[in-house]
């Protein structure tokens, strides 16, 4: 499963320095060979403490981490909407992704110039939002003015269309995005063709700097305005210091919690940012574990028994008859697979069976 995220900002937010520190986190290219070699491209493993012991119990050669692919897009400008800087090929990239990561800027820096003069992160995501909703207004307004004409004819499926840009339209044109229009199941499915990029799940990746006067620091009126946007709008965040995860990234692990002290960065931001975008995509990983190899396997919240299977072979989707379960911890407290079965603690799933995060699974196919 390849699902993706957009790196985005405003220009001197720190977005290369954090893309560049996520790529050194990259995986090895052995282990997934389909991977693009773009530049702008980084495929960045998941951290994952159950794969590591689930990797120490089995002995395993191998240790294969779920992955989450970042994508670094063209910064962003006021007026990007109209086609100013490189506004088209920003909303074009943008298009392509799953998700998007907002980067903010929350330091002070005399010499790190801020394109509005001055440092302001919510109103920084305030035009990043607007001229995606702008863009969206201008792809929905000419859709919902074809679809007026042609749902006429009495087709189900563009009266549908018709029906649900009746209803994201205003709220585009109030400013708002598109993903706060309440929708129902159906409805959801519709938006899918839509491509709308105010319907991509947003992470807010607030950038501060060590050494400088940062805005949460501060905790001053600037950081107020911003927490009661956050809290308000229910929307998902973290905090990094890329550049400190920049250097750190060259720096032995034994050494790095030492200096993170030091700099008084208190956790791994990046990890938290990889963890968040694998949520926020709404991913979760199942596991297999064996001498050869631990693995864990990308597949979406929901899925059954058979679609987990599917992201190891089409086989365990296609044929399957039932698979093997047990949650990793239990599997590690009975000490290994056999024990697990000894003890009676793994289960029999069939084709309902929806997975859990966590689960550790066999698949038997005919």
């Amino acid at each position: 499963m390849s699902l993706s995220i957009g790196i985005v900002g405003l220009p001197n937010v720190g977005k290369s320095t954090l893309f560049n520190a996520l790529t050194k986190k990259g995986v090895p290219a052995e282990n997934y060979p389909f991977c693009t070699i773009d530049p702008s491209v980084g495929i960045v493993a998941v951290p994952d403490f159950r794969l590591d012991k689930l990797a120490e119990m089995s002995h395993s050669e191998k240790k294969v981490p779920a992955v989450v692919e970042f994508v670094d897009i063209a910064g962003l400008v006021k007026g990007a909407s109209q086609g100013e800087g490189l506004g088209n090929q920003f909303l074009t990239h943008i298009r392509e992704v799953d998700a998007i990561a907002e980067v903010v800027r929350m330091f002070d820096d005399e010499d790190v110039h801020h394109v509005a003069g001055q440092v302001d992160p919510l109103s920084d995501i305030e035009t990043i939002d607007l001229e995606l909703v702008l863009a969206d207004m201008q792809t929905a307004e000419k859709r919902l003015e074809r679809v007026e004409r042609d749902a006429k004819g009495g087709d189900k499926e563009l009266i549908a269309e018709r029906d649900l840009l009746r209803k994201i339209v205003p709220v585009l044109k109030t400013g708002k995005a598109a993903r706060t229009v309440e929708l129902d199941a159906k409805e959801r499915i519709v938006t899918k063709g839509l491509h709308l990029l105010t319907l991509k799940p947003v992470l807010y990746v607030l950038n501060r700097k060590s050494g400088t006067v940062n805005v949460g620091a501060e905790a001053g009126e600037r950081w107020r305005a911003l927490k009661n946007f956050l809290d308000s709008s229910g929307s998902q965040y973290v905090v990094v210091d890329a550049g400190v995860e920049s250097d750190l990234s060259d720096v032995h692990d034994d050494e790095r919690a030492d200096f993170r002290r030091e700099l008084g960065v208190q956790s791994d931001g990046l990890d938290d940012l990889i963890k968040a975008g694998y949520k926020l995509l709404d991913l979760i990983s199942f596991l297999t574990t064996g001498e050869d190899e631990s693995r864990a396997w990308t597949i979406k919240r929901g899925s059954t028994a058979p679609e987990a299977g599917a992201a190891i072979h089409t086989d365990f989707r296609d044929k399957f008859i039932r698979a093997e379960v047990i949650h990793w911890d239990k599997l590690l407290e009975a000490g290994g697979w056999g024990k697990a079965r000894e003890k009676g603690t793994l289960r029999t799933e069939g084709k309902e069976y929806v997975v859990q995060d966590g689960d550790v699974m066999e698949f038997l196919n005919s």
